[in-house]
């Protein structure tokens, strides 16, 4: 079993990396494998609204951006489940989450769609004030809802609930593992 851990913040010491490495270390304690995906460290442009905004990502769910994008897609569909884990920007994910997530975009579309039924755990990791946690929340929960994705959970942590709120995404990454095998 494959869960994907996906980060987006270009401080590879910060919150956000910690919030990946819990949920990787709950991953593996599952037993299950944990394949991480740093965003900040891929070439993901962004959408170009092609044809009117849909080009043929419409109908054959392909972009023709040529990037690393195309990669990661393909091994979406190769993980059993999610791990999202992004900064608080200004109340919303990070610049590059929102742009994979603009990608994704033709997922919504698909009837056999890679994120499907897939549980996602969400993690809004608010660094500095700790305001915004609840506002990202929502944003990603309603793309996810698009996405047709299974929302498995919510987590969000500030500096002043760290250390407790990192065993709580390692906890949740098992119990998610666990829910999978129970599937």
């Amino acid at each position: 079993m494959k869960i994907m851990v996906i980060t987006s913040s270009p401080n590879r010491d910060g919150l956000t990396a910690a919030c990946g490495n819990a949920a990787r270390t709950g991953i593996e304690a599952a037993g299950a494998e944990a394949v991480i995906v740093d965003l900040n460290k891929m070439n993901i442009g962004s959408c170009h609204a092609c044809n009117s905004g849909w080009g043929p990502c419409l109908d054959n769910h392909n972009c023709q951006i040529e990037d690393d994008f195309q990669g990661l897609h393909i091994n979406m569909t190769g993980v059993d489940g999610f791990v999202f884990v992004s900064p608080v920007y200004w109340g919303d994910i990070s610049e590059s989450a929102r742009v994979y997530f603009d990608r994704l975009r033709c997922e919504a579309w698909k009837k056999d769609s890679s994120l499907a039924d897939k549980p996602f755990i969400a993690v809004a990791a608010a660094g500095g004030s700790g305001n915004g946690v609840a506002s990202t929340l929502t944003n990603v929960e309603r793309l996810l809802i698009h996405l047709k994705a299974d929302r498995f959970d919510f987590i969000g942590i500030t500096k002043k609930n760290r250390v407790y709120k990192l065993n709580t995404i390692e906890e949740a990454s098992k119990a998610m593992v666990e829910y999978i095998k129970g599937k």
